[in-house]
């Protein structure tokens, strides 16, 4: 077997466990709380206090994402179904309603527990990490028992029987998953809230480590697919994370240029509730589905409380893109001074709403000057928006749901590429270039999207 075909297993069995994104949940919230209720106690049923524990545990399910997965488009909640793609085949989350023939109804307290935070189902067989239970390792035991609580007394059971992946055999053996849970999945211990400088960043680090699960996304994997690091004392951690359905996980840490560094508490409170914050915006579906359906819905005090774990993040070092402020390239082109192709690319498509100082209105639309997005090594989000465009989520800080369009219709790849390298070196950017090649890459997978989504809708119709 060749080393390629070995990463394409791994990534097949493993990979998807970076595809978690969070889900609708229409609820009033309430802050969790850490409830020392014992796994032998029992609530009297529609007693006040099992009603207390309903709405912490429905905040839990919020913060975890756990819709994301287990709601399939236009399908009913926690119902199961949704596809998640792998490069060996298309796996289907399962039925986690408390349906007592096809989902969870017949759970235990301690098969809840087993599944959620050690990756094992109640028939001894390992969940595929896309169900991210290295991070769910450090729930607490009050959050793990309120969740239990939530899906077993406030969610209405669906019978929806679960789908099987498409994953040919004899990939589609489950048995060496347990070996790479045995290997790189954590021991459950929640998180160490004594070892933070302070309650609110002590709180942080426990939504962004556990329920929030962000290093998913936003860690760097090994060659075996683990995440490098699982929290602050490995430099890896939330570096920046592989593309998710072509849209880069972006660096969270202190970098000034590609990471967080130049951002405010302010802005990454405003960016989770509103998917957009004074001079930056959110960029892909990944991310704005976890605005839209997730973070918005959280407390302020929970969203500042992650900030401020994240603004403790020292800067991840190494080769990165630079920033300094420069208003040449805004000169140049007012004045009618076109230095190549890639600046007549940008007059001709993107001018008129991010205007000639690549600002444009804030509020209205992101700017590309020190736009991290636009910074990251990888090109491949800023190719992504420039071909198949994108939408900010409507949200309830900011209703209006704006969107760009794409424009892979009227620019080829050498006209991508140029395009992209003027906005990664105009206005102090300073970037690696894109290249053709990549384009090229980007646009195989909006194609690939664009007939997926296509397909969908033509079985809607039928």
């Amino acid at each position: 077997m060749t080393m390629s075909s070995k990463k394409k297993i791994l990534i097949g069995a493993i990979g998807a466990g970076v595809l978690v994104f969070a889900g609708a949940l229409g609820y009033a919230l309430v802050p969790t709380e850490t409830r020392n209720i014992g796994a032998g106690q029992t609530l009297a049923a529609g007693s006040a206090q099992e009603q207390q524990m309903i709405q912490a545990g429905r905040y839990v399910a919020v913060a975890s994402d756990c819709i994301a997965c287990h709601t399939a488009p236009g399908g009913k909640q926690f119902a199961g179904g949704r596809g998640i793609e792998s490069p060996i085949g298309t796996m289907y989350s399962s039925n986690i309603t408390p349906d007592k023939k096809t989902g969870i109804g017949s759970y235990s307290l301690d098969d809840f527990d087993r599944a959620v935070r050690h990756g094992i189902l109640p028939t001894g067989g390992t969940l595929y990490p896309s169900m991210p239970y290295p991070s769910y390792a450090k729930m607490s035991d009050g959050d793990l028992r309120a969740l239990y609580t939530y899906f077993m007394k406030g969610v209405q059971p669906v019978e929806a029987g679960n789908r099987g992946s498409d994953i040919a055999w004899p990939l589609s053996l489950r048995w060496p998953l347990s070996i790479w849970r045995k290997q790189f999945a954590p021991a459950v211990a929640p998180v160490d809230m004594g070892k933070y400088a302070s309650a609110e960043m002590a709180r942080g680090a426990y939504l962004v480590q556990s329920l929030g699960h962000c290093g998913s996304c936003h860690t760097p994997r090994s060659s075996t697919m683990s995440e490098l690091a699982l929290d602050e004392t490995g430099p890896a951690y939330l570096s920046g994370g592989p593309l998710i359905d072509g849209w880069l996980a972006v660096n969270l840490r202190g970098d000034k240029a590609d990471g967080m560094g130049s951002w405010s508490q302010k802005d990454i409170v405003d960016t989770l509730k509103g998917a957009r914050n004074a001079h930056s915006a959110v960029v892909g579906g990944p991310m704005a589905d976890v605005v839209s359906h997730s973070t918005q819905h959280m407390t302020d005090a929970d969203l500042n409380a992650m900030a401020v774990y994240l603004k403790s993040l020292p800067a991840a070092g190494g080769d990165k893109a630079t920033f300094v402020a420069s208003d040449q390239t805004a000169k140049e082109l007012f004045a009618g001074v076109q230095k190549g192709r890639g600046a007549e690319l940008y007059l001709d498509n993107c001018a008129a709403c991010h205007r000639t100082d690549g600002k444009s209105n804030a509020i209205v639309f992101p700017a590309l000057p020190g736009n991290p997005t636009v910074l990251a090594q990888d090109p491949s989000s800023v190719i992504r928006v420039v071909l198949a465009g994108s939408k900010l989520p409507s949200t309830k800080a900011a209703p209006s749901d704006l969107g760009m369009p794409g424009f892979a219709w009227r620019l080829s790849d050498e006209e991508t590429a140029q395009l992209v390298t003027f906005v990664r070196q105009s206005w102090g950017n300073n970037a690696p270039a894109a290249t053709a090649s990549q384009v090229a890459t980007v646009r195989k997978l909006v194609d690939h999207d664009e007939m997926k989504a296509g397909n969908a809708v033509a079985v809607e119709q039928k």
